[in-house]
């Protein structure tokens, strides 16, 4: 039987929010941020684990959070040496479906990492230190990433192995498995998965709640 893990990193600040309280527990329709995330992931993970802000670890499978998000990522996961599956998600997409969680895991075959993507519909250009437009990127090969990301737990655990440097600089979990080697495919999925970052995308977060 394989062993899925949920893993959320919530040990955001909530600062670009205006928030009085971490990100995770900024409340959304009636209930904190890190409670939407949870509901979706527990139908598919045998257990979740959140790793939070001091002061917040009471209550079970509730980790410290580390001083980036890949680490945090690395506590919760040194919690749940059981795992063959991990799903990390964060706290702050709370409109993640199960159907999506599902999907991320069942793409899992053959591959290290399946992760939730949305396509860009922009026009996207790469420009130097001056402004000056140096080149426009084929928009129909690439891919906006969010959260879930799926991982075969070895593939995870030896890529988040590293320095606490390079965890930093690390713009999402996929990203070291890739460097580490590993195989990483992409999930379609709705743009709705949004990340509540500022004032505005707690507005229309709400907003999606209620259509």
């Amino acid at each position: 039987m394989t062993v899925v893990v949920g893993i959320v990193p919530a040990g955001g600040s909530g600062e670009r929010l205006g928030a009085d309280r971490p990100k995770a527990f900024v409340v959304l329709a009636g209930k904190p941020l890190l409670a939407w995330t949870l509901e979706a992931l527990a139908p598919v993970c045998d257990r979740v684990v959140a790793a939070v802000p001091a002061g917040h670890e009471q209550g079970e499978d509730r980790v410290p959070g580390g001083p980036s998000r890949s680490a945090s990522v690395r506590n919760a996961l040194a919690a749940a040496p059981e795992a063959d599956v991990f799903v990390v998600h964060d706290a702050a997409r709370p409109l993640v479906t199960r159907e999506l969680v599902e999907r991320c895991v069942g793409a899992l075959g053959g591959v290290d990492g399946a992760i939730a993507a949305a396509r860009v519909s922009d026009t996207v250009k790469e420009a130097g230190a001056d402004g000056r437009v140096t080149r426009t990127l084929d928009r129909s090969r690439l891919w906006a990433i969010q959260t879930p990301q799926a991982f075969v737990a070895d593939a995870l655990r030896r890529a988040l192995d590293v320095d606490e440097r390079t965890l930093a600089l690390a713009s999402d979990d996929a990203s070291l498995v890739e460097a580490a080697g590993g195989s990483v495919r992409v999930v379609e999925a709705p743009r709705e998965n949004l990340k509540v970052t500022r004032p505005a995308d707690l507005r229309l977060a709400e907003a999606l709640l209620r259509c």
